[in-house]
């Protein structure tokens, strides 16, 4: 062992310490690393840098790997280096300094005779004593040595005399440059370690260096004999936390096990050799009252002195926590009086709380939720409820906080369902029936929904007034909660609005929000403040009802309240909603842009979520409709947002909308795109043309309600319609949607299909008959009709409807340009060739602000003579008909004008296309444009397509000759 011989030259050593035993020379020698010992060149280098430093201190748990990692630095060094391990018998100053002295003579530093043993040797009555002049003496040759000499002292936590603290830094402090110190220690010394760091003349190695990363963990495990991925050591890491004992202790019995890699996934920290050593190394180590403590707060995650003294019924848990933390004894320090165990020592301490007090554990956690109650700690009072098995209490906690919103919506959602999912039927307070009506319409499981949620209601009617929902004794629950509480009635109010809108039925919905508003003026300000959700999803409901009712107005102010609130996390769903019934109410209107503007709105809000839950920043403000795509269109679900995000999937409305929109614009296979990544209600997507009973299981977080249905339904049905399909549109707006009330607007669409599904087939009496059967004036199934008759030979007919009923302001160029389309065919059938081109310039210019196309591919062959003037050629130009606008277009050589374009090249099928034009490869497009070669080949085929052509030649002349590029 290196350094333990004496030198030759130097004086003879005492033969015995002062109480006249034999010095034990292992105490001198540095330790032996073992075979399998990993040297970490980080740590190595940290001890290399802080050579200059008169003071270094390697502090950490016990089983961090201090000595070893000092041990492995000391037996590379070349210059003198003295080690010593103490023990608890060095309490004595005499004791430790003649110690002291035989390791520096044991390294072979030559110290004078004067420095012999403390007290005059072999004293045993002397042994607590050393004379100063001994100190000074020592202090003085070591200054005046030209090499300073390293002293590693290991286990110095051993020494723990006030009195040793102050003569080695005597010592210290006077041996300047000859001295440099080393201490091996579990615990802070009795140094003032202040004054050092204060003039850096300090080094420090603590338990958060010591800790093995990721990837020293992976090549431990392979001097082991294991070679596992890094996701695996990582995760032993973190279990660990880099703990270097339990890692060889894991990787010495996973060697033993037919599985290695499972066992280092899945071993049971309480039946392996690391549970002996920490029961063993530190909490047999403690006093009663420290091990009692510890047993007791190991069912917390993490906790406070005042809730540690909750748990032992003592007051001792501040100075107790403070002293395992100076003792490195795997209690975590978080800051703010926080304190955690660590996870291995927990797991170990559970299962002996286990073994030691049979039913105790869930006595604590019943404790621990009561003390949280009380503190307003929601989400901890929750979970500690759960694992003491009290469903009522934590039901009662949930509903008292007014907290029931929040298993809809914001980002606990998840969570709280899982939370509360194995809750049994055993627990039946208001409260727990509250919880799973919720639980339940969540699901829009209307049977067992409305079941819990009629016993809530009649628990509560009929404890109004008497005692609380939960046993208030003990619990941490204000004394005045009480079951028909303001909460528990608030929370059965917005259940009874979910419950009104999967219903469809608006005047339940109504009753709701009544009698919550009454409710709102009997509950704190404070827990309607730290709840918005609440409001939020009231109004979201309502809306949704009201929409459903068609009263558009009231339902736009009350989704319209929920937007233009501030927006937080817990609101941020019932937000997204909202603006996706107000783009349907706008589609509706026949208002395409603002539809979709709303629609991209609601992705916006959706990727919010989706980045805060990342952890990442959020986007920025919702553009505008043409700046997500220059020619307005919605982006694809995964597209690129203009924020430059990945855009976030909206709702299912909002992609319902979005595909709506597209239909109107004659762009199908986007249109598709858009409803097969909204599930249909039966589980199977949204394809047009599927049929299958419609069920009662939503998708993307929505709830399936009516107008959820009933919008899926319409929309398939139309895209059907485009491509040919009347047959298949007709079965799919014939299936029924079910609900209490019927929708006017749901009726008028559904027929205004049908309508157009038996015109396209050659019944326009069929036709009349449906939409003459629509109760309400709709101006929709007007102008439908009036097509209707115009497709019966009645030109007359047809504009006294149109003439008859006005449309009304909230009436948008959807309905308006089929009108005055309607409008110029009845003029062309009447021979006023003049009237008609008029009125379609006039649908023309309307249809253009919103890139509304359908209209004119719906009407029949009779238009295109009109589109083949110049001045409406003009008109149609670069969105209807492709092709730049100008005054005069030269006749082309084959003297047809150029056929209409029924789906308009994407923004990204123009940059393949420019691209293309440049002779620019696949390759070579695809790296331009961060894109995948397959990406680019579907776009090539979709421009082929679009442009009739089969070679790139081909599409890039078509392109030039369309004025595409």
């Amino acid at each position: 062992m290196a350094g333990f011989e004496e030198s030759d030259s130097a004086p003879t050593a005492p033969p015995a310490d002062p109480r006249g035993d034999p010095f034990l020379r292992t105490r001198f020698a540095i330790p032996a690393r073992p075979a399998m010992f990993l040297r970490r060149d980080r740590l190595v280098r940290h001890l290399d840098l802080s050579c200059p430093a008169p003071l270094t201190m390697v502090n950490g748990a016990a089983g961090a790997g201090k000595t070893l990692l000092v041990a492995d630095w000391a037996a590379g060094r070349t210059e003198p280096l003295a080690w010593l391990t103490t023990e608890a018998t060095d309490q004595q100053p005499a004791m430790f300094w003649a110690y002291f002295l035989q390791a520096l003579r044991a390294s072979g530093v030559p110290l004078s005779a004067e420095l012999s043993c403390p007290a005059g040797a072999g004293g045993a009555a002397d042994a607590g004593r050393v004379d100063h002049p001994l100190l000074a003496r020592l202090a003085a040759e070591l200054s005046a040595r030209d090499l300073p000499v390293t002293v590693v002292l290991d286990q110095y936590d051993r020494v723990t005399d006030q009195v040793i603290a102050e003569q080695l830094e005597f010592v210290l402090h006077h041996a300047g440059a000859g001295l440099r110190l080393i201490l091996v220690t579990r615990t802070e010394p009795l140094l003032p370690l202040h004054r050092y760091r204060a003039a850096g003349d300090m080094t420090e190695i603590r338990d958060a260096e010591l800790a093995f990363t990721p990837q020293e963990a992976a090549v431990l495990l392979e001097t082991h004999g294991l070679r596992v991925p890094l996701h695996v050591a990582g995760a032993l890491v973190d279990r660990t936390r880099g703990w270097a004992a339990g890692l060889r202790l894991c990787a010495l019995a996973a060697k033993e096990s037919p599985n290695p890699e499972r066992y280092l996934k899945e071993f049971e920290a309480d039946r392996s050799t690391v549970a002996d050593f920490l029961l063993a190394e530190v909490l047999k180590r403690q006093t009663p009252e420290t091990q009692d403590l510890l047993l007791k707060v190991s069912v917390l995650d993490g906790f406070s002195p005042a809730l540690a003294n909750a748990l032992t019924e003592r007051a001792d848990a501040e100075p107790l926590l403070a002293g395992l933390c100076r003792e490195n004894a795997f209690v975590e320090d978080l800051g703010h009086s926080r304190y955690r165990l660590h996870p291995l020592f927990g797991e170990i301490l559970r299962a002996h709380l286990r073994m030691r007090s049979p039913g105790l554990e869930p006595a604590l956690h019943r404790r621990a939720a009561a003390w949280l109650r009380s503190c307003g700690s929601l989400a901890e009072t929750l979970g500690h409820g759960v694992a003491a098995g009290d469903w009522d209490f934590t039901a009662g906690a949930l509903v008292d906080d007014l907290a029931i919103g929040e298993l809809f919506t914001g980002p606990r959602s998840d969570d709280l369902a899982a939370l509360f999912a194995p809750m049994g039927p055993e627990a039946t307070s208001p409260a727990t029936d509250l919880v799973r009506a919720a639980r339940e319409l969540a699901r829009s499981d209307l049977e067992h929904g409305l079941t819990h949620l009629g016993r809530a209601r009649r628990s509560l009617e009929g404890l109004e007034g008497s005692e609380g929902l939960a046993e208030s004794e003990g619990d941490g629950r204000p004394p005045d909660e009480a079951p028909g509480s303001a909460t528990a009635r608030l929370s059965c109010e917005l259940l009874e609005a979910l419950a009104a809108r999967l219903t469809g039925s608006p005047g339940r919905a109504e009753m709701a929000a009544r009698a919550a508003e009454r409710l709102r003026e009997e509950i704190p300000a404070h827990l309607l403040d730290r709840h918005p959700e609440v409001t939020a999803l009231l109004l979201t409901h309502l809306g949704s009802t009201r929409l459903w009712a068609g009263r558009f107005e009231d339902a736009r102010a009350a989704l319209s309240t929920v937007t233009e609130s501030p927006g937080t996390a817990v609101t941020a769903a019932a937000r997204e909603e909202c603006l996706g019934r107000l783009a349907l109410i706008d589609y509706l209107d026949g208002w395409l842009c603002r539809a979709e503007h709303k629609a991209l709105e609601a992705a916006t809000v959706a990727a919010t979520m989706a980045t805060a839950a990342a952890g990442t920043e959020g986007p920025r403000p919702a553009q505008p409709p043409d700046a997500a795509h220059p020619t307005g269109r919605a982006l694809p679900p995964g597209a690129a947002h203009p924020s430059g995000l990945a855009q976030a999937p909206p709702s299912g409305m909002a992609r319902l909308v979005l595909a709506a929109v597209a239909v109107e614009r004659g762009e199908l296979s986007h249109a598709q795109a858009l409803l097969d990544t909204t599930d249909g209600p039966d589980g199977r997507g949204g394809r047009a043309g599927r049929g299958g009973r419609r069920g009662r299981g939503g998708s993307d977080g929505d709830l399936l309600d009516p107008v959820t249905e009933a919008s899926r339904a319409i929309v398939a049905a139309r895209l059907l319609l485009a491509r040919g399909k009347p047959r298949a549109a007709l079965a799919a707006v014939e299936s029924a949607v079910r609900a209490d009330v019927v929708s006017p607007w749901a009726q008028g669409h559904a027929a205004l299909i049908a309508s157009a599904a038996h015109l396209a087939e050659g019944r326009p009496e069929t036709a009349v008959k449906l939409l003459q059967a629509v109760p309400d004036v709709q101006a929709a199934c007007v102008v439908g009709a009036a097509r209707a008759q115009l497709a019966m030979g009645r030109p007359d007919e047809a504009i006294d409807l149109l003439d008859r009923v006005r449309p009304e302001g909230r009436t948008g160029p959807a309905v308006t340009v089929r009108a005055t389309l309607v409008r110029a065919e009845a003029a062309a059938r009447t021979g006023d060739a003049a009237a008609s081109r008029g009125l379609v310039a006039q649908a023309l210019r309307e249809a253009r602000r919103e890139l509304l196309r359908r209209p004119f591919l719906e009407v029949g062959a009779w238009i295109r003579p009109s589109l083949d003037t110049a001045p409406l050629r003009v008109l149609a130009a670069g969105w209807l008909v492709p092709g730049a606008q100008r005054p005069v277009e030269p006749p082309r050589s084959e003297g047809r004008p150029p056929p209409m374009v029924v789906e308009e090249l994407s923004g990204r099928e123009r940059d393949v296309l420019q691209r293309l034009a440049r002779t620019m490869s696949t390759e070579e497009i695809a790296a331009d444009l961060y894109v995948s070669v397959n990406t680019v080949k579907t776009h090539l085929k979709s421009v082929y397509r679009k442009l009739a052509v089969n070679r790139r030649n081909e599409a890039v002349r078509r392109a030039r000759e369309l004025h595409l590029l």
